[in-house]
């Protein structure tokens, strides 16, 4: 059976903290989201300040956290997603890094 997102791409407001956090600074959920699979939450943090970069690299860290979570889906509909609500896929992808309702804690570690 094919695992769904555990909020939807629309699924914002489901965490009004990481969606506040996200609308003025994507660039720090980027960078959350990239440090969660592995990967350079800096390099990721400023790629989405580079036009057409930016969509890549969101694209390939939903997919890198659609693959580890194992929902069914491609690398198309991830980078569909980011194209058609950047912001909101930002807000999916920390919900699902932190796994459950109330999405990703966004806080110093």
């Amino acid at each position: 059976m094919a695992k769904e997102w555990s909020h939807g791409l629309f699924g914002c407001f489901d965490d009004c903290g990481t969606c506040l956090v996200t609308y003025f600074c994507h660039c720090y959920t980027a960078g959350k989201n990239a440090e969660a699979v592995g990967d350079s939450c800096m390099l990721c943090g400023l790629a989405t300040f580079v036009p057409f970069a930016n969509i890549f690299f969101m694209a390939q860290i939903r997919s890198k956290i659609r693959e580890q979570k194992g929902i069914d889906g491609t690398f198309i509909n991830d980078l569909l997603a980011t194209c058609c609500c950047p912001l909101c896929m930002l807000v999916q992808s920390a919900q699902e890094v932190k796994g459950g309702p109330g999405g990703m804690a966004i806080a110093r570690s």
